[in-house]
């Protein structure tokens, strides 16, 4: 139920606050297949789409990608984020928002290249 790619839910996406905030870009769920595809490992969304309180509450940005159902936090499970990152960066070279956490991959699936070290 509420499947939205091969290995994906859309409950996995929902806003963590519990307001039923569930949207996905589909630009973001297939690039997070890719990732799932390439590294063959199961994914963990941390963070998916954020309501503005929920965005607010958890000190993200006014310009949060999240609030518009476009970013995830996501863990590829025994990957280091070093190399999720890297893969990233290098098959999308010219777009994607990407940031690099301790534990964790950021990605949006903005037009234009962003890059940060969190």
């Amino acid at each position: 139920m509420g499947k939205i790619s091969k290995n994906f839910n859309r409950q996995e996406f929902a806003c963590l606050c519990g307001c039923g905030f569930d949207t996905v870009d589909v630009k973001l769920v297939e690039i997070l297949q890719d990732v799932r595809d390439h590294f063959m490992k199961p994914i963990k969304i941390n963070s998916g789409c954020r309501c503005v309180k929920h965005n607010k509450a958890v000190g993200g940005s006014q310009g949060s990608k999240h609030v518009l159902a476009k970013a995830a936090d996501f863990v590829v499970e025994g990957v280091h984020e070093n190399e999720v990152y890297s893969y990233l960066d290098d098959k999308y070279s010219d777009t994607l928002g990407l940031g690099l956490y301790k534990g964790r991959t950021h990605v949006d699936s903005r037009e234009h290249k962003a890059r940060w070290v969190g």
